[in-house]
């Protein structure tokens, strides 16, 4: 298949049906119940929204220094947090999903603005201000707007306006979404294939601290402010479960950034999160059956 192909057509099509599908599973009431959990939102909003950043930055700093197009990705990734994936999983390790698909429809929202700015930053930090490397912020937010945003509004009037199809829709819909996210996942090791043994090696390790320090520090500063356990579960997979779909798009199209190298760290982390949720799931239901049983 042609790249560009991928990249102009695959990519965005494959978040518009992702985002649709978080559409389906969303409601006014989602974005009221701040007011309802107001101290979980939060804490929920802060790992999601300003930790995360924070530790992308970080490990660039500390693993990618020598590679800035796959340092500036791993950034590109800690923008992108949450995604229809984090409900599912959410609800496999009996967390609370009601909270989880609040803070998904916040951090939502919030990205499509924090995005273009953090991403700018981090690119004149790692290849200065005379880079060819830009994301012109008003267009950015429009076009984030539009292959985010829009599906996901378009989903949310379907659920309201038709109840019923969009419940029989929600299961082939997350069929759907699996299959172009390993579509895309395949397409972007296409477009690297030449170096794209050397780029994972690169930048496993980066990915994998990002994904199991999210995980951890979304567990237990939750706990230090005596969330219940559920809410802790939630809000650690709200944290390490990134939009590795919207990350991708935002490095390798030719829309935003146009640099197949730059969404390495996305493809890699979108591998590995799946692995270690898994783990995270199977130990917390362990964890509870134990307790059940004492």
């Amino acid at each position: 298949m042609n790249s560009g192909i991928i990249s102009t057509a695959l990519l965005p099509l494959a978040l518009a049906i992702i985002m649709f599908g978080l559409g389906l599973s969303l409601k006014i009431r989602d974005f009221k119940r701040i007011f309802l959990y107001p101290k979980a939102i939060i804490i929920g909003s802060f790992t999601q929204l300003i930790l995360l950043p924070v530790l992308g930055f970080t490990i660039a700093a500390l693993l990618l220094k020598s590679s800035p197009e796959l340092a500036i990705g791993l950034i590109i990734l800690a923008m992108c947090p949450g995604g229809p994936t984090s409900n599912l999983l959410t609800h496999l390790a009996n967390g609370d999903t009601a909270l989880c698909i609040s803070l998904t429809a916040i951090s939502s929202i919030v990205k499509i603005f924090t995005i273009p700015i953090m991403v700018n930053i981090a690119i004149q930090h790692y290849m200065g201000v005379a880079s060819e490397f830009h994301l012109d912020v008003l267009s950015s937010i429009f076009k984030i707007v539009t292959i985010t945003l829009v599906p996901a509004a378009i989903g949310m009037l379907v659920k309201a306006w038709v109840p019923g199809f969009a419940q029989s829709a929600q299961k082939p819909v997350k069929i759907m979404s699996a299959v172009f996210l390993i579509l895309v996942i395949l397409a972007a090791i296409y477009q690297e294939r030449g170096t794209i043994v050397q780029s994972m090696v690169l930048a496993g390790p980066a990915a994998l601290l990002l994904n199991i320090s999210g995980m951890l520090l979304g567990y237990y500063i939750p706990r230090f402010f005596n969330l219940p356990v559920a809410q802790q579960i939630t809000i650690s997979i709200e944290t390490s479960i990134q939009n590795g779909t919207l990350a991708i798009a935002i490095a390798s199209s030719p829309l935003m950034l146009g640099n197949a190298t730059m969404a390495i760290p996305a493809v890699v982390y979108s591998l590995i999160m799946f692995i270690t949720a898994g783990l995270f799931i199977s130990l917390v239901n362990r964890r509870k059956a134990k307790l059940v049983t004492v």
